[in-house]
C-alpha cells in the first residue's frame, strides 16, 4: 500500500513520527520518509494511487472536492494526535476512514490530572508556598486538607480522559461524582461511580476536575453559581477547555474564598494569561497547556497508529476509529 505523511507542519511529522516509528512505518507500507506533503504540495499532483495518509497535529484542513481532485484513491488517514473536530467530516463525507490517537494523548493527561488531585487533596499547592515563611504555619494549613481517602471527587466529562481518571482515583478508595449527558447508568455503575448534576458536585466535592468535550454545548457550561458554592479548601482542576466558564466567575469564586484553589491548564485566551487577573491570585496555578503529550510521550500517538494501521490491514477492528456520529460529542 502507498503511503505518505500529509501535514503542514514537517518539524511536528519528525518529532511525533521519530526514528524507531519511521522504520516500523516502511516496513508496513510504501512511503517517502524524506518528505512530508503539506496542503500545497498536493497541487503537484501524482498521488492518484495514495491510499493511505499519516498525520499529527498541523494536519491540513481539505474540502471534499479537494480531496477528490488530489487524492482520489485515499481510504485511510491515521491521525497521531487527538481531536480531529477541524479536518475530519470532509474526509469522512468522502467515504475515507479516520482513525486517531486520542486515547494515546488521554493517557499523560490521565496521568498529570490523577497527580493533581492527589497533591491537591494533602494541601501541596498552598503548603509548599507556606513553608517558605513558618514551618508551623504551613503545618497548621496543612490540617485542614482531608488526603486521599474516603474523599469526595467530581468529574466533568467521562470521555477517553475521565473514565480512565474515574478508574484510577476509584481504585484508591475515593468517592466518585460524574456529569455526563452521555453516560449511562449501567456504564456509570461499571466504572464504579456514581452520577450527578453539576450542582451536587461543585457543593459537595473535595476536588471538581474539568474534562468536557469542546463543542458548542459545554461553551459556559459551568456557571456562576457552581463556582461560588465550592467547599473551602476545595480544588477547580481544569486540563479540559477555558471558554466553559467565565473566568470572571472563577476569579471571584477563588477570592470570596481564598481558601480555595484552581489548577488551570487552560484559559479562555492563553496567549493573554499572563496579563489575566487570575494570574495575579496566589491560589490560581496557571500551567502553558502542559498536561497533554509532549517531550518523548507524543511517539506514543504515533505507535496507536501504527498499531492500528496494522489491525485494519489485517482486517482487525480498531477502538480509534473516528465515524460521523462520534464527532458530536467527542473533543
Amino acid at each position: 500500500m502507498k503511503a505518505i505523511y500529509l501535514n503542514n507542519n514537517e518539524p511536528t511529522v519528525r518529532r511525533v513520527y521519530a526514528e524507531r516509528q519511521r522504520e516500523r512505518l516502511s516496513a508496513l507500507a510504501q512511503i517517502d520518509q524524506n518528505r512530508v506533503y503539506g496542503a500545497e504540495d498536493l497541487r503537484d499532483g501524482g498521488l492518484e494511487d495514495v491510499e493511505a495518509a499519516f498525520s499529527t497535529w498541523g494536519m491540513p484542513r481539505l474540502s471534499v472536492e479537494e480531496i477528490e481532485k488530489y487524492l482520489p484513491g485515499l481510504k485511510e488517514i491515521y491521525y497521531a494526535a487527538g481531536s480531529v473536530q477541524d479536518f475530519a467530516r470532509p474526509f469522512l463525507e468522502r467515504g475515507v476512514r479516520v482513525f486517531s490517537a486520542w486515547q494515546a494523548n488521554a493517557v499523560p493527561v490521565v496521568r498529570y490530572t490523577v497527580a493533581q488531585v492527589l497533591l491537591a487533596v494533602k494541601g501541596y499547592f498552598r503548603v509548599q508556598p507556606a513553608c517558605r515563611y513558618s514551618r508551623q504555619a504551613a503545618h497548621e494549613l496543612f490540617d485542614n486538607y482531608p488526603g486521599s481517602y474516603e474523599i469526595r471527587v467530581g468529574l466533568l466529562g467521562c470521555g477517553a480522559i475521565g473514565r480512565r481518571v474515574a478508574q484510577l482515583l476509584v481504585g484508591m478508595d475515593m468517592e466518585v461524582l460524574v456529569f455526563d449527558p452521555f453516560l449511562s447508568e449501567e456504564q456509570a455503575a461499571a466504572l464504579g461511580v456514581r452520577k450527578a448534576d453539576m450542582a451536587e458536585i461543585f457543593a459537595t466535592c473535595q476536588v471538581v476536575s474539568n474534562h468536557l468535550a469542546n463543542l458548542p454545548a459545554t461553551v459556559g457550561i459551568i456557571k456562576r453559581e457552581h463556582l461560588l458554592s465550592m467547599l473551602p479548601y476545595s480544588t477547580f482542576i481544569n486540563t479540559g477547555r477555558g471558554p466553559q466558564l467565565d473566568e470572571r466567575d472563577l476569579f471571584d469564586m477563588l477570592v470570596q474564598d481564598s481558601t480555595r484553589t484552581a489548577l488551570l491548564d487552560v484559559m479562555t485566551e492563553e496567549g493573554k494569561s499572563v496579563a489575566n487577573p487570575l494570574n495575579q491570585l496566589e491560589n490560581c496555578l496557571i500551567t502553558p497547556h502542559i498536561a497533554g503529550s509532549s517531550g518523548r510521550e507524543v511517539r506514543r500517538m504515533a505507535d496507536y497508529m501504527l498499531d492500528t494501521f496494522e489491525r485494519v490491514r489485517a482486517g482487525q477492528p480498531s477502538d480509534y476509529e473516528v465515524t460521523m456520529k462520534m464527532l458530536k460529542s467527542m473533543a
